[in-house]
C-alpha cells in the first residue's frame, strides 16, 4: 500500500510539474467556445489561453469601442481579465481596467498595443509572466500615454509614461516594487521599451 501510494504521489509529482508552459491566441470561434464573452463587459478584441505549472488560464482583452466607423474604431475603456476556467465557471486571477483621461488636448482612443503584449515564461520558473501593454491617443493624433504592465506572480508592476515635447509635461515612472522583479524579468521589459522608442519613435523618459 505505502508503495502505490509513494508511486501516485511520484506520478502526480511530475504530472504537475512537467505541465507544458505555452500559449496562443484564440479564434473566435474558441472564444465562443469557451463562452469567454461572460468574462468581459466590453467587445472581445483577442483572447490568449496559456498553461503552465499553475494551469491552464484565460486572458480576454475587452474594448468598448464606443465609435466605430470605417475608418477607425475608438475606446473610451479597456478592460483586461485572466481567468482560470473552475468546476464549469471562472475564477478571476486578476485583472487591469482603464479609461480616457480629460487632458488638454483631449483624449480620445485607449487601446491595447499587442505587438508589444506577450505570454511567456521570461525567467523560466515554469510559470508565465503576461505583459500588457496600452496606449491612448489624443484629438491631434498624437501618443500620450503608455502603460507597461507585468503580472508576476498575480501581483501588478507597472511603468507608466506621458509623451509631450515639452520637458516638465513628460514622465516615466517604474513602481515602487519595481526592483523586486528577478532580474530575467527587469531585463526583458527594458529591452521591450527600448523597442518601443524605436519602432514608435517614442521618448519614453522623464524631463
Amino acid at each position: 500500500m505505502k508503495k502505490y501510494i509513494a508511486f501516485l504521489l511520484s506520478f502526480y509529482s511530475t504530472f504537475v510539474f512537467s505541465q507544458k508552459v505555452e500559449s496562443y491566441k484564440l479564434t473566435k470561434q474558441e472564444i465562443s467556445e469557451r463562452e469567454l464573452t461572460a468574462v468581459t463587459d466590453f467587445p472581445i478584441y483577442k483572447a490568449f489561453e496559456f498553461s503552465d505549472k499553475g494551469g491552464v488560464y484565460e486572458l480576454v482583452l475587452g474594448e468598448n469601442q464606443k465609435t466605430v466607423s470605417k475608418k477607425d474604431t475608438l475606446n473610451t475603456k479597456i478592460q483586461a481579465i485572466c481567468v482560470v476556467n473552475d468546476h464549469g465557471g471562472f475564477l478571476e486571477k486578476w485583472r487591469i481596467n482603464d479609461l480616457l483621461e480629460n487632458t488638454i488636448p483631449k483624449e480620445t482612443n485607449i487601446w491595447f498595443w499587442t505587438k508589444y503584449c506577450s505570454t511567456k515564461d521570461i525567467d523560466g520558473d515554469g510559470y508565465i509572466e503576461p505583459i500588457i501593454v496600452y496606449g491612448t491617443r489624443n484629438e491631434d493624433g498624437y501618443i500620450r500615454r503608455v502603460k507597461i504592465i507585468t503580472v508576476y506572480k498575480n501581483k501588478k508592476y507597472v511603468i507608466r509614461a506621458v509623451e509631450c515635447d515639452l520637458d516638465d509635461c513628460r514622465s516615466f515612472e517604474k513602481d515602487q516594487n519595481w526592483n523586486t522583479l528577478p532580474q530575467k524579468i527587469k531585463t526583458y521589459v527594458n529591452q521591450l521599451t527600448e523597442k518601443m522608442r524605436k519602432e514608435q519613435d517614442l521618448l519614453l523618459k522623464n524631463g
